[in-house]
């Protein structure tokens, strides 16, 4: 475990965090949207605001979690961009990207997108003290509650003004959602962490309701996994069993919950969450890695950077809740893995962002840009400290 921690230690402070602490564009404001797999920096690309949100985020947790002050400012980077170019004074929410330079984009409005910038918000917001941040943040729950969701939960995607939109930015597999999972998912996250820094009766009764969706909509008791894609009436559109998904939900619901705390009673979810970790464990984690789905039957064999990420804290958890060695040797594993796989050796570089089963990196994915961000690997660092010093 000590080796373990000095390694990750070292492999974030002296690489992944000065990486993007050198996107920052002094010129425009914000982060570059994109640097390619060859290390070429695209100066003029748009910029989106899921990777600021994030970018937001982990300098905010690298202050708060490391105390070192020097990360604020990198925070402070990300929050001014926000305010500036994301925030859509006339209409409000938050603009999927904007230009270089900060003008808009593509301004279309999805859910999954403003819970980010609350995910953020929230985060500066206890790590600068920043009102305007939380002022913010329950500005954009606000939006969430009553322009992108109907009496049944979650929508996806809208137009700038709110109007129905389809939902290709986070639909794959060939189907079209009107829900997904993995926005719920990061609504509820987006939720809990505001629900941490400023707790609210509105905060308390969202999450909640969040809970009962996952436990009666999207959890497969039979198939023991979490359905991915569904139309309005919460039909599954597909046979997926997305690896990374459920391994990352059964810590993030564990932790809603906790910091619900007695508030969430009646609410108690481990018993979704022990077989989501288990079931990830038994069929898809291989010994040293997790691939990143199963559809229709069918293994995706390609091992993606945020799964390994996920799969490294939803070991370790699942080792918290049972005692279990076999999942904290897994985490390790996994961690070992990262290192010999998806951390990129080039000077200058960060991680691969997919590698082949082999570990032959995928050349046509960029090293950063609007998906590839420091959120889920900084967020594995930070967990891994945290659940390791208590």
């Amino acid at each position: 475990m000590k080796e373990l921690i000095n390694e990750i230690d070292k492999q974030f402070r002296e690489r992944l965090f000065p990486f993007w602490e050198n996107l920052a564009d002094r010129e425009n404001g914000g982060y570059y949207g994109e640097k390619d797999f060859n290390l070429v920096l695209h100066k003029d690309a748009d910029k989106g605001c899921i990777l600021n949100s994030r970018i937001l985020w982990t300098f905010s947790h690298a202050y708060l979690t490391l105390g070192d002050k020097s990360y604020l400012p990198y925070a402070k980077q990300a929050f001014d961009f926000l305010k500036k170019a994301f925030l859509d004074r006339e209409y409000g929410g938050v603009y999927w990207s904007v230009t270089a330079d900060g003008r808009p984009a593509d301004t279309t409005k999805h859910t999954y997108n403003q819970a980010f910038a609350i995910y953020g918000l929230a985060a500066y917001y206890d790590a600068a003290k920043d009102e305007e941040a939380l002022e913010i943040a329950r500005d954009l729950m606000n939006v969430i509650e009553t322009k992108c969701r109907d009496e049944a939960g979650y929508l996806e995607a809208f137009t700038r003004d709110f109007g129905p939109e389809s939902n290709e930015k986070l639909s794959e597999n060939g189907v079209m959602a009107v829900r997904t999972m993995n926005t719920l998912l990061h609504v509820m996250e987006a939720y809990t962490e505001l629900h941490r820094v400023a707790p609210s009766d509105a905060t308390i009764d969202r999450l909640r309701e969040i809970l009962g969706i996952f436990r009666n909509k999207i959890y497969n008791p039979e198939l023991e996994r979490l359905e991915v894609f569904f139309d309005r009436e919460y039909r599954s559109l597909i046979d997926l069993h997305s690896y990374g998904h459920d391994i990352e939900a059964a810590w993030l619901i564990d932790r809603t919950v906790e910091v619900l705390g007695p508030d969430a009673a009646g609410y108690a979810m481990r018993d979704i969450t022990s077989v989501l970790e288990r079931k990830i464990y038994e069929v898809a984690y291989d010994g040293e890695s997790v691939p990143a789905e199963c559809c229709r039957g069918e293994v995706l064999e390609t091992r993606v950077w945020w799964v390994q990420c996920e799969a490294v804290i939803g070991f370790m958890n699942a080792w918290q809740k049972t005692g279990k060695h076999d999942y904290l040797d897994a985490a390790g594993s996994v961690w070992k893995y990262i290192r010999k796989a998806i951390i990129d050796p080039r000077e200058g570089a960060c991680w691969y962002a997919e590698v082949a089963k082999d570990g032959t990196p995928d050349p046509s994915k960029c090293i950063a840009d609007l998906w590839t961000c420091p959120y889920h690997n900084g967020r594995m660092y930070f967990e891994v400290l945290l659940r390791t010093m208590t």
